[in-house]
Parts: C-alpha cells; structure tokens; sequence
C-alpha cells in the first residue's frame, strides 16, 4: 500500500523487481502496511476528538445563548422561532457526539482488531509474513543469483581481453601513422600487437564461456520467473485483502461523518424551516393583545357584598367540646347558608350561599355550630353564615 512513484527512476532496469535483493521492496510493504493502519487509526481518533470538541462547543453555544433569549422582548412565533436554533443545535450536538463515540468504539477498534488478527508477528523476526515473503524470494533468487554472478564475471573477462586486443591495434595504427616515429619504437608496438593476436584463442575462449553461461542463465530465467511469481501473487493476495478491509473501513467512516444523508439531521433542518415558515406576525401580534395589551382579562370594578368574619376555632377547645358532649338537638333545626364557606379543616363544612342543611347544634362560646348537609355529611360551621329557614 505504499504510494506508487510519480515517475519510473532513470535507472529502471537496474532497480527491476527481477534484480537480485530488489525483492525486498515487497517484503517491506506488509511493515508498511501495518504502519499505514496505525496512521488511519490515529488519523481519526484525532477526527474524534475534533468532532467531540465541536459538540461541546455546539452544546456551550447554545446553553449561553438560550438562558440570553429566554430574557429578550420577543415573544410568540417569532420566539419560538429562535429558540427552535438552540433545539436543533443540541440535536446536532448530541449527532457530532455520537459521530466522536462512533469513530472510536466502532471503526478504531474494529481496524485494530482486524490489525491484530492480520499481522501475526514471529518472534524476534518481525512479522510472520515478511519472515516467510523474505526467506521465500531469498531461496527462489539463490540459483539465479549465483548463475547471474558467474555470467557477470565471464562478461567482465571476455570484454577486457577485446579491449586489451583493440587497444594494441590502435596503438600500432597510431604509430605508423606517425612520420617523426622511429622504427624501433614503431616496432615495440607491432610487437605488441603481435602478442595480442596470438591471444585470440584465449579471448574466443572466455567469449565461448560467456556464451555458455548465458545460455544457462537465460535456461534458467523462466523457472526462475515461476517462482519468484508464485511468490509474488501470494504476496498480492495478502495485500489485496488488506486493502480491501481498509475500503470497507473507510467506506464505514465515510458513512459515520457524512450528514449530508444523515435523516435525523434532515429532521432537525426540516423542523427548524417549518418553525420559521410559521412565524405569524398576526398570531404574534393577537398574542401581545391578549397577555400585555387590552386584550388581557381585567378584574373590572363591582359591587362586593360584605361577608361577616370567621373566627377561628381553636382546635384545642373544640376537641374539649366533644370531650364534654355537648346535647344535640333533636331533629335539629333547619338553616339556610347566607354565604358560601369552604372548610379549612377536616372536620368543618363546605357549602354554597342558598344551601339548606340541619343545625343540630347550638352555638359554642367561639361562635361555631354544628351541622348536617343534606349528603350525610356532619361537620363544624361558623354560626353568622347561616339563618334558621322558618
């Protein structure tokens, strides 16, 4: 997974995959593909915590300015309106949250996880894969290496005996060319030349082994290729499953951080434009009417009939009075509520002025009788409340 060269290197032949130890380039790429998914892992734990940041500031956003609205004089739809901003930003805020927990929980353990289970290591040789990769192309490159060494030396020998022999023909050219020469000197180099050819059989013979290696070195070639292959793809295959993962990885990434299609941000944009389409400045403007304007309901001026006071029966001497039990009155005695009373206590009558109901006791010395409403209900009731019905 290593980043592909933008331009082959001028010495391309050289730096070829079938030259020997340039193998190690592919051995090299599963390091490099287990350090690529560290850097994916770390690259978007970052994004994490940079989407975790951006829900706090959303959050903080919206916290400040929502407690700065709810004290500003806007009122109605057009309130609403504004504050359906600070609504839908925590909504987006609880999503980048989710997005943070997301990235880290899911798709950070899940790439380290597989990362774990796809790069088993071998002790004290790094990983299981570039061991074998490394010891595989080594012993497939081994005989080919060796018959390329031979054919190298055979191919040095032959071409410094051609040159040893054009050198001295040159030479001796050079020097029968020359007037100013003399004979003897011109001689030495025929005498050299001489010496050249007769070495012609020993160059035919180091060009006869060059020949013979090469022919053995190109015989060899294809076994060579087959294996070095058969290597290779396994090699591919492993890296092909690798990328593969890390599409899928990405492509689940993608998905987390893509909003765009996300449909509860849809729903937040959506019910954010409905809540500013229903700004109504009528309904707004009825609304100040009714609560702040003319329009609020008043308590107008109005005849308030006089309603005696209650004294307040003290608990304790009621509580003597049933002690001492005072007579009841025999059938009792009709009365007719003049104003309405609600009990304050449990033991004391609710009625409505008009109300007819039996007095079946006299007046206490607080002011108190005691009665019967018509449902069966008996309780203490101030006496100034009611008058006997004739």
């Amino acid at each position: 997974m290593a980043s592909l060269p933008k331009e082959p290197p001028e010495d391309a032949k050289k730096q070829s995959f079938w030259m020997p130890g340039n193998y190690v380039r592919t051995v090299h790429r599963t390091d490099q593909s287990f350090q690529a998914c560290n850097d994916i892992v770390a690259c978007f734990m970052e994004r994490a915590k940079v989407e975790k940041q951006y829900a706090q500031q959303l959050s903080q956003w919206s916290s400040k300015w929502k407690s700065i609205v709810d004290s500003r004089p806007l009122y109605g739809s057009l309130m609403r309106a504004w504050q359906c901003f600070f609504t839908s930003t925590e909504r987006l805020s609880e999503l980048h949250s989710s997005i943070s927990q997301s990235l880290i929980t899911e798709e950070g353990h899940r790439v380290k996880t597989w990362q774990k289970e796809t790069f088993p290591k071998k002790l004290f040789c790094g990983f299981k894969e570039s061991h074998d990769n490394n010891t595989s192309f080594s012993r497939a490159q081994k005989p080919w290496s060796k018959r390329l060494i031979k054919l190298e030396k055979a191919r040095v020998s032959y071409h410094k005996s051609c040159q040893k022999e054009q050198t001295a023909l040159d030479k001796e050219k050079q020097a029968n060319e020359n007037s100013e020469m003399s004979p003897e000197k011109k001689q030495k180099f025929t005498d050299a030349r001489e010496k050249a050819t007769e070495e012609k059989e020993k160059v035919r013979r180091t060009k006869d082994r060059y020949e013979k290696l090469l022919e053995d070195v190109t015989s060899y070639t294809p076994r060579y290729m087959e294996e070095m292959e058969a290597i290779f793809e396994q090699s591919q295959e492993e890296e092909r499953k690798r990328i593969s993962f890390l599409k899928q990885a990405f492509l689940s990434i993608h998905r987390h951080l893509d909003i765009t299609n996300n449909e509860s941000v849809k729903a937040v944009y959506s019910e954010l434009h409905q809540t500013l389409m229903a700004i109504s400045d009528q309904d707004d403007l009825k609304w100040w009417k009714n609560n702040q304007g003319p329009g609020m309901p008043t308590d107008w001026p109005k005849l308030e009939e006089w309603v005696p006071p209650v004294k307040k029966l003290k608990r304790k001497k009621r509580d003597q009075k049933r002690k001492d039990s005072r007579p009841v009155m025999i059938g009792g005695v009709k009365v007719r509520a003049l104003y309405d009373y609600t009990g304050e206590e449990g033991d004391e009558l609710s009625f409505k002025a008009g109300e007819v109901f039996l007095k079946v006791e006299e007046e206490d010395d607080q002011g108190w009788c005691r009665g019967v409403l018509s449902g069966g209900k008996e309780g203490f009731f101030p006496a100034n409340y009611v008058e006997v019905v004739e």
